[in-house]
């Protein structure tokens, strides 16, 4: 079920990615906070409840402030949803952000994650059910510093498997899975469109995020 929110998103525009052209961090970071950051409270205000509802468990948003950046502007930025109200990087959670490139919505464990071992444990033994149940399109990374990804469908079995021994083995490794939409493609700019599909999106990755918890 769809949950409107009070001030209706209107999707993304090209200024939205030029943020991340702004050279400087004082001036990026003041493009972003006027143009990009209060749509991702309006993207809260909408997929907080269609998550609590979807994830059965109550869910809070977490807008990335970038405080701890004091000479190298953000490359990206991002809302992220999850279940704990005063943070998200320790816990499994969902992602909405931009890069100058694309806006990617998605999965995410990082390496802040105190369970990350048993859910690559859980992945591992059920790599079949996750090899037909996560779409062809979908992309996963190893690094969400990293714009790029590796296609599901262009993985081979042992790849997928390396993506989820890395994630138990390596201290630092973190795991995301979810859609890339390029700059410029016409769903961005209609907001109700995207809320459906990010909705779509979250509901597919739906698997993942059970078998982290």
């Amino acid at each position: 079920m769809s949950v409107i929110a009070t001030d209706s998103f209107t999707g993304f525009e090209d200024k939205d990615f030029e943020v991340f052209e702004i050279e400087g961090l004082e001036a990026r970071m003041e493009a972003l906070i006027a143009r990009v950051r209060p749509k991702f409270h309006q993207l809260g205000e909408r997929m907080t409840p269609f998550l609590t509802e979807a994830c059965g468990e109550e869910m809070f948003t977490h807008v990335a402030k970038h405080a701890r950046r004091t000479v190298n502007p953000p490359n990206d930025s991002w809302v992220a949803f999850a279940p704990n109200k005063r943070g998200y990087k320790a816990h499994p959670h969902f992602q909405i952000g931009l890069w100058s490139t694309h806006v990617f919505v998605q999965f995410a464990v990082i390496y802040e994650c105190p369970s990350k071992d048993q859910f690559a444990e859980r992945a591992l033994a059920e790599l079949s059910s996750i090899r037909g149940s996560v779409p062809s399109s979908y992309v996963w990374s190893k690094d969400h510093m990293v714009p790029t990804g590796l296609v599901h469908g262009e993985l081979a079995d042992d790849e997928l498997k390396e993506l989820f021994t890395r994630l138990k083995t390596v201290k630092a490794a973190e795991l995301t899975c979810g859609i890339h939409i390029q700059r410029g493609d016409p769903l961005l700019a209609d907001g109700e469109a995207f809320m459906k599909r990010a909705e779509d999106t979250f509901r597919t990755l739906l698997p993942l995020y059970r078998m982290a918890l």
